[in-house]
This record gives structure tokens, sequence and C-alpha cells, in this order.
């Protein structure tokens, strides 16, 4: 969630990378032992695509040492596959395919699933999840469903979800004591944000809210609490497979299904329009900066420095707030304030398996070992984001290590908000991340919302069209 969301992509990439991907069920099928499902039909090395370099694939690489010692012989790899964009990432992936060196696992999050699927890259997960049922059963009772529907498409489950970020607000405690202000509580509202930007404008040189250009956490998020969003939100049917199996007395799951199914564009509804223009409004009026397209590591660095009062971030920035040389209690965190509703977004990750693979047994028995308390520990090492696993969300956690004080509201965000939702991810995800930078800056550099968000909903309309949607 944190390194995946908020790189810029150009147009080129997206034709490139669109005409890549529609050639790819093509290369999939053609792969020797593509339709295999026997982990004794190919080598004992599994390969495993890691989005980001190859420094971070070989830290993150020691969560395969349990699986490494259980079964003699067998090697895990994983290769840093470092990229501007999904784009990018995505055709290096289908250049290893095409050219024989087809990898077994690659590590997607929520913006990838539905493209991974869509394009039958992606090996569905049911008839594996069926047949483990049993030993399954504990890890789906400690994860929320909202968290596995992210991860289903059209009746099926694609991923295992090993982490998660909602979008909370975080805010400077050294900032909001000096201006005589406290953190609200988790019932607060749009008119409470707005006192408290206005309070912590008093401090000189603090942007009081800061916030930058992306789908996940931006003012999407925003839009979200104002009821809006970019495109139609319907679900896919299907899913009673696995409701049935594993979540039959739980509320929450109530009403679940196949998966999210992201319908015609509303970019340019009234809600959206209103949310984006809110956020000019806060720029004009000296309670925020303009944004810059990209990650929250420049936002990180500002907020450490007393710079910033208030910004959008998930379980990731405690650790990134640490990382950056902020000591516990000097930050904390409240949900998102409630507009027309109190409603968040999320990002969730996790492994998914190749259809292309010839170890899809083998790559199964190793998926299910990164779902296991200690090897989710390796991959939130430092809090560097949320476990899909609730049982993990504990006062040690966050108290002897990263903070914040109120680090409940993570998980509670799931539990006690059951409006939070997956961010808008059709397999169009790439084209719709690139329009909205482009239109979002241009609102913001022009101050007509309306003209930008006219040619958003036309970039979406086309973006869906050309891939039939």
């Amino acid at each position: 969630m944190n390194s995946f969301l908020s790189t810029p992509v150009n147009r080129r990439g997206i034709l490139l990378g669109g005409a890549a991907l529609l050639g790819a069920a093509g290369i999939a099928a053609c792969s020797p032992g593509g339709s295999s499902n026997s982990s004794g039909s190919g080598s004992k090395t599994l390969n495993v695509l890691f989005f980001g370099p190859q420094d971070k694939a070989d830290q993150t690489s020691k969560v395969a040492e349990p699986f490494r010692k259980a079964n003699p012989g067998v090697e895990v790899k994983f290769t840093g596959v470092n990229g501007t964009d999904w784009n990018d990432f995505f055709t290096k992936v289908l250049t290893q395919i095409a050219a024989g060196n087809a990898p077994d696992i690659v590590s997607v999050a929520t913006e990838g699933v539905q493209l991974f699927a869509q394009k039958k890259l992606a090996l569905p997960l049911d008839d594996y999840v069926k047949r483990d049922k049993d030993q399954l059963a504990p890890y789906f009772k400690d994860v929320h469903p909202s968290l596995i529907e992210a991860m289903m498409y059209n009746g099926s489950l694609y991923e295992l979800p090993t982490d998660f970020n909602a979008g909370n607000m975080y805010f400077n405690t050294n900032l909001l004591k000096s201006s005589g202000l406290e953190l609200p509580g988790p019932d607060w509202t749009m008119d409470d944000f707005k006192t408290i930007a206005g309070g912590l404008k008093k401090n000189p040189d603090v942007v009081p809210f800061d916030w930058v250009v992306r789908l996940w956490g931006s003012w999407t998020s925003f839009m979200y609490a104002n009821g809006g969003n970019l495109v139609k939100e319907e679900k896919y049917s299907g899913g009673d497979w696995l409701w049935n199996d594993f979540y039959t007395n739980d509320a929450a799951a109530k009403g679940r299904s196949g998966g999210w199914k992201w319908g015609e564009p509303t970019a340019n509804s009234d809600a959206v329009l209103e949310s984006l223009d809110f956020m000019l409004e806060l720029t004009n009026g000296g309670l925020s900066a303009k944004p810059d397209v990209g990650g929250g590591a420049t936002l990180q660095g500002l907020f450490s420095s007393n710079k910033i009062g208030m910004s959008i971030g998930g379980g990731f920035w405690a650790g990134g707030l640490h990382n950056a040389g902020m000591a516990n209690g000097s930050f904390d965190v409240q949900y998102f304030p409630k507009w027309k509703q109190q409603r968040h977004l999320f990002g969730t990750g996790g492994y998914g398996i190749f259809e292309s693979s010839k170890n899809k047994d083998l790559a199964w028995e190793f998926l299910k070992t990164l779902i296991e308390p200690a090897s989710i520990e390796v991959l939130t090492a430092g809090n560097s984001t949320t476990p899909s696993r609730r049982s993990m969300m504990t006062a040690e956690r966050y108290s002897t290590t990263t903070g914040p004080k109120n680090w409940k509201v993570f998980y509670d965000t799931l539990d006690k908000l059951p409006d939070t939702a997956p961010i808008p991810a059709p397999p169009y995800y790439n084209a719709m991340a690139t329009a909205l930078n482009q239109r979002t800056t241009e609102a913001m550099s022009s101050g007509n919302v309306k003209q930008a968000l006219n040619g958003l909903q036309a970039d979406l309309e086309s973006a869906a069209k050309a891939i039939g949607g």
C-alpha cells in the first residue's frame, strides 16, 4: 500500500502497458507447462516477483526461511522489479514470461488484482481454498471480510491478504498542543476539521493540512466521506462458497459478494465535484498547500519537521514517521472526519500465483505460510504496513516501537465503520490513476473544478471502453 499507490504514469506508458496486457493471456497459455497444476512437473525453485528494489526483495525473502526448512531441496527466490508505476512493473513481468522465465508468484496490491484477473494472468485460488478449508479457517476468522472481498473478482478469490492500510487522519501532537488543541474524538466532523485547521494556521510556517495527488488517501478520502466515487459501485455475483464456509456467523460478512464490480464512471457527479472543490477552497484559504503528485515520503518528512499539522495516512505512517525521527507520542491518529458519512477507503496487499507457473501446488503451499502470524510479522516489520490479522493488532506492537497512542483506529476502521471500502481499482486502474493525477493538477492550477472533472469523466469513459467495460 505505501509503495504501490502513488507514482504518476504517462499516456504512452498506458498504451504500451495495455497492449502488452492484451497479449498476456496468450503468452500464459503458450508457456511450457502453463496448465500444469503439479509441483513435481517443474523445478524445485519458486520464483517470486516483488514490486520494489532488490535490497527490499532480499529483506522480504527472509519470510521464506520456515518454508525452506520444511521443504528440503526447495528454494524460494525473491526478485525485485523496480518500476515507476504498475504499467512499468507489469510490462517487465510480461517480458520475463515471453522470454521463458515465467515466475510463479507475484506481489500484488488492490491496484493490480482485477488487472491480473481480467487478463487471466492470475490463478483463481478457489479450489485450493475449498480443499484446505479446515487449515485456513483460523486465518479467515482472524481477517475482516472487507479485505477478503477486495481480493475477489467475478466470484473468485485471487489472493489471501497479508496487510492493508485505511485512510485515517494523522495529527502532529506538538502542533496541536502549541495551538491549544486536542486530538478530536472518533465522531468528529468536517466542521471540526475546519476548526482544527484554522487553529493550526496560527503557527508560523505551518501548513494545517497537506495531501498528495493519488487515488489512495488523497482528496478521494473526502470524496468517500461525501458519498461519492469515481465509478458506480456494484458487486459481482457469487462468492457464496467462501462466505458460507468461513463467515457464516459474522455479521460483517452479510451482503458480501463475488468482489467489487466497478461500473460506469461518475467522476463529474455532484458529490465528486463538491469534494474536489472543497480542496480548492482549503488551498485558497491558506489551510492547505497545493499538492504534489506522488507518494507520501515528502509529506512524512515535512510532518516530522513540524511543518504539517494534519495529513491522511494508514498504519504504514506509524513506521514512516518513526523512521523520519518522530518519537512515540509526538503524533497520533484518528478516524477520517464525518461529512455526509464517515466512510473510509483502504487498499490491501498479498501474493498471487501465475497461471503460467509450472509449480502451482508448491506455490500454494508457500502462500499458505505467508498468512501465518510469524510471516506477517516479517512482512509488516517496523509497522511499515498494517497486519491483515486482527489478533496481531496489540498495544505492544505500537507502544513499544512506533506509536501512535490511538493505534486501535487502524483495525477499528474496518470493525466499527462497516461502510469502509477499497479504492476503485477496475482493470483499467493505471489509466484511472494517470487521469486522476492530471485532472486534479489541472483543477488546482486553473481553479475550474467542473471543467477538470468533465475531462476526467471523458478519460475514464474512454479507458473503460478500451477494455470493453
